[in-house]
């Protein structure tokens, strides 16, 4: 039997996966490593952590490998996007790298949509100017840190770097490339006219490549301090939105996912590049070959139900939780609650605007609190869906993987406010599982990535939305989409005293 590995690259901890090659899960390793918030809106990581977790992930990996090691083949990538990792002319990181989720950069979007054109961005990148991408960090660093921006030269993403590190290859790919702000998306080239508009020399960007393209082996003293072989060949990988995609089948016309973890995002695979979505979804490079897809976002979709729970029910377990919301009939007795606990991405990209229960009264307990809750994210989620259709997609099958697709209540409220049938896959290792799938098709396992996933990916469970839900849902959600109008001026004027300015 012949083995791949996955590393999924995420914000908290490096998840490796050791998959077969009939797509089983042989092991699993996760790594944590510390999150640095030194101000708020601040998010940054030591990359160092990264690779020390990594290689400490793999020799775990291989401890527990009971047979040939000379068997796993291959190794590819899944990665938290957006993160800026600035290199000296030693190739010797500068400073912390600036995450996906680090909101410092208001003013540089400000000034890259004025300088560029907001027009010209949706041409281009195929994405309006917003906080997460990585422009905005490059130009923050230029800004506030000019000695550190004078020292480098080169930027990598989070992934991309841990990669160098392995290997000692300098390479990015066209998914991670797309979160940039600086790929000519169609082209599938640096822009030169965004670069040249923010003074950024070509030797800045690393080399473009596909996600599935072997860049490398690992270097002989990292497959001395794991036990990997050193003949193991490297490949690209991907975003982890693209690599979440890619594991869970979604690899053709028609396919979509909602994903719901800490975020949530919505993702549809699209076969070209040339449509335009007026920047109300992320439109970007798949991971898989010479392909597209659109996602929305939003921001806090698991993260308010452990807020929910951690605030208000800390000594109720999640399933307590989610067994008495299962009892509360769609509505929640009509109570709504609107998830911009940390702002909003899709489709109202807004970093001011905060969370809302809407019609609270006496009778409301704990379980209508908590059935608004996955209503809520549920809704915000389904912006996206809406989006999608008014394009002219047909959406009515979706595949639900991360926190969403493990609770029963939630699968069916899924699929009552999408209006569609929901799948959840028999695999829930997501961008690990995409991630392993390219290692896979890139050492010629299989002649393409779906041939990969007719092996790989399997059905659970299917749930068929309820008519009368159905209804009832699509009364509510207009209801949801006004309480962004209603409460957005309000929570302008309430900022200041969460910011605790002189008032």
């Amino acid at each position: 039997m012949k083995y791949v590995i996955g590393v999924d690259l995420g914000t908290s901890a490096v998840k490796l996966l050791l998959i077969n090659q009939k797509g089983q899960l042989v092991h699993e390793v996760s790594k944590e490593y510390p999150l640095m918030q030194e101000k708020a809106g601040y998010s940054e990581q030591n990359p160092e952590d990264w690779v020390e977790q990594t290689i400490s992930g793999f020799s775990e990996l291989t401890d527990s490998f009971s047979g040939d090691v000379r068997d796993i083949e291959g190794i590819s990538f899944s990665g938290q996007m957006h993160g800026l990792v600035l290199l000296d002319a030693n190739k010797e990181v500068i400073r912390p790298a600036i995450l996906w989720n680090d909101t410092r950069t208001t003013a540089e979007c400000q000034e890259i949509t004025e300088r560029v054109g907001k027009d010209h961005l949706l041409q281009i990148p195929k994405n309006i100017a917003l906080e997460g991408f990585t422009l905005p960090k490059i130009e923050w660093v230029k800004k506030h840190e000019p000695d550190n921006y004078a020292q480098a030269k080169l930027f990598l993403l989070p992934k991309d770097y841990l990669r160098f590190r392995l290997t000692g290859e300098l390479h990015m790919d066209y998914s991670d490339a797309a979160g940039t702000l600086m790929l000519d998306m169609e082209n599938r080239s640096w822009s030169e006219e965004i670069c040249e508009a923010f003074d950024i020399s070509p030797d800045f960007c690393p080399p473009l490549v596909p996600s599935h393209e072997m860049v490398g082996n690992i270097k002989k003293e990292i497959a001395e301090q794991t036990g990997l072989p050193g003949s193991i060949k490297v490949f690209a990988g991907g975003a982890d939105n693209a690599c979440g995609a890619i594991g869970a089948g979604v690899l053709q016309e028609g396919q979509t996912m909602a994903s719901i973890g800490t975020s949530g995002v919505v993702v549809s695979y699209e076969e070209n590049g040339d449509k335009s979505f007026a920047g109300k979804v992320h439109y970007m490079n798949h991971a898989a070959p010479d392909a597209y897809y659109t996602m929305g976002v939003t921001l806090a979709a698991g993260y308010s139900l452990s807020w929910f729970k951690n605030t208000f029910a800390k000594d109720v377990s999640f399933d307590d939780l989610l067994d008495k919301a299962a009892d509360v009939p769609a509505g929640a007795k009509g109570l709504l609650f609107a998830p911009y606990l940390v702002g909003e991405r899709t489709p109202h990209v807004d970093s001011a605007i905060r969370g809302s229960f809407i019609g609270i009264d006496s009778a409301h307990e704990i379980k209508h609190f908590t059935r608004a809750v996955l209503e809520g994210i549920t809704f915000s989620l389904n912006e996206s869906v809406e989006i999608f259709r008014e394009s002219g997609k047909a959406i009515d099958r979706i595949i639900a993987i991360g926190g969403g697709a493990k609770s029963d209540i939630w699968l069916q409220i899924q699929a009552d406010v999408f209006n569609a049938t929901i799948v959840k896959p028999n695999s829930e290792q997501g961008p690990g599982m995409g991630a392993a799938m390219l290692a896979a098709y890139g050492t010629g396992w299989f002649a393409s990535l779906q041939e990969c996933a007719s092996v790989f990916l399997g059905n659970e469970k299917t749930v068929e939305p309820i008519p009368e839900n159905v209804e009832k849902y699509k009364e509510l959600f207009a209801l949801y989409q006004s309480v962004y109008t209603a409460t957005n001026q309000i929570n302008k004027e309430l900022m200041k005293y969460r910011n605790n300015e002189e008032v």
